[in-house]
């Protein structure tokens, strides 16, 4: 006869602290691992940078070196085809998942130089990838401005809808068996000799066997003590807007380093983002969206003919070297972080469920995360001295 795991009430496996796409797909791949999981949201499911995100799947036009970072993003790409559906078979939400390929334009000598140097390491990786020149890029992109010098041209990116994506997890997870509590706020962490057993807040006392910070740009203040100073977390704000066209400007996403241009369904072009550190403000600046309106103008200028939709904001979590937190706090047992994602939050969503419930449940995750662990400074520290 199978033994039957018999909980309290308000005992779980994991709690999870933070309902965007980071901790809604940490419990669904726990959920998945038969775990009782709690998911705390202080607000609504995915209302914060889950919300504001392009939702671009942009690892070789994003991440131009081959860093730990950077495989753990080509693995996340590789599973969003089989993730779009599951989540649909569990909550028949449609996540967008559209693979039209990315281009990264060119508009100096410096930058052909630059770009073919990557194509060139990118294709001894086994990425598809491949340099265009100016008549070769206009042939395929006819709409964009003729001051392009050329672009690289990555195939096999593309980008799903974050609010999709972010809520698909949450009811797929809910699906398996996750409680999920909105206007939840945790006050505290219980700890007792350096053991997490669970969290106390606004709603009363919940216990588990291990806790998940994943509340993004709000982390720091359950980070270790001497990372609380200085900059090992802190917010990043976005601005955005989005316009209407009547037929397809582009069919491919368009990056470069000042702005992005992402087609959505139903002749949606999303502009993005803008970038100001150290700021929880999530007001829009006439300042800031006039730069993005400037800059799309230059890349795309048949976009001047169009009408604006809406604007928005996001505040996006970025570490002291743009790699996320992903591991067990250095000298509390029992409490894992997941965040510092920056601008790959969506990206990597995928794989940092998984391998976050591999930590948790197995302790022997599938992918190395020694790069990701908290006190990575230390060794930095040490390798200098």
């Amino acid at each position: 006869m199978k033994d039957v795991k018999v909980m309290k009430p308000k005992q779980f496996d994991s709690i999870i602290i933070g309902g965007g796409v980071i901790g809604c797909s940490i419990a669904y791949s726990l959920s998945k691992r038969n775990k009782s999981v709690l998911l705390i949201e202080k607000n609504e499911i995915g209302c914060e940078s889950s919300r504001a995100a392009a939702g671009m799947l942009g690892v070789q036009a994003e991440l131009d070196k081959q860093t730990p970072l950077f495989e753990l993003a080509r693995l996340s790409r590789e599973m969003f085809p089989s993730i779009g559906k599951e989540l649909r078979q569990h909550t028949n939400i449609d996540i967008e998942l559209i693979q039209n390929g990315q281009l990264k334009i060119a508009y100096s000598e410096e930058d052909v130089e630059a770009f073919q140097s990557i194509a060139e390491w990118q294709s001894s990786i086994g990425e598809e990838v491949s340099w265009l020149n100016k008549n070769a890029l206009l042939n395929l992109e006819p709409c964009l401005s003729e001051k392009a010098k050329g672009a690289l041209y990555f195939p096999n990116e593309g980008h799903v809808s974050a609010p999709p994506l972010t809520q698909a997890f949450a009811k797929a997870a809910a699906a398996l068996g996750t409680k999920i509590r909105e206007y939840c706020e945790v006050e505290a962490l219980l700890e007792d000799n350096g053991v997490i057993h669970g969290v106390q807040t606004n709603a009363g006392t919940f216990y588990s066997e291990s806790v998940v910070v994943a509340t993004g740009a709000w982390s720091r203040k359950w980070l270790p003590d001497e990372m609380k100073q200085d900059d090992y977390l802190y917010p990043v704000k976005g601005e955005a807007f989005a316009v209407k066209t009547h037929y397809p400007f582009i069919h491919r996403t368009i990056f470069t380093k000042e702005c992005y241009i992402v087609p959505k369904k139903g002749g949606e072009l999303i502009v993005g983002a803008t970038m100001k550190s150290h700021t929880f403000d999530q007001n829009v600046s006439l300042q800031g969206i006039s730069k993005l309106m400037n800059k799309a103008q230059q890349i795309l200028p048949i976009i001047a003919d169009t009408t604006v939709d809406r604007f928005w904001s996001g505040i996006r979590p970025m570490t002291h070297d743009e790699t996320p937190y992903l591991g067990e706090h250095p000298d509390l047992e029992r409490l894992f972080f997941a965040t510092g994602h920056y601008r790959n939050g969506i990206l990597l969503s995928p794989i940092t469920g998984k391998l976050m419930a591999e930590l948790i449940t197995d302790k022997s995750p599938s992918f190395d995360l020694s790069p990701f662990k908290l006190d990575r400074h230390k060794q930095t520290q040490e390798v200098i001295t």
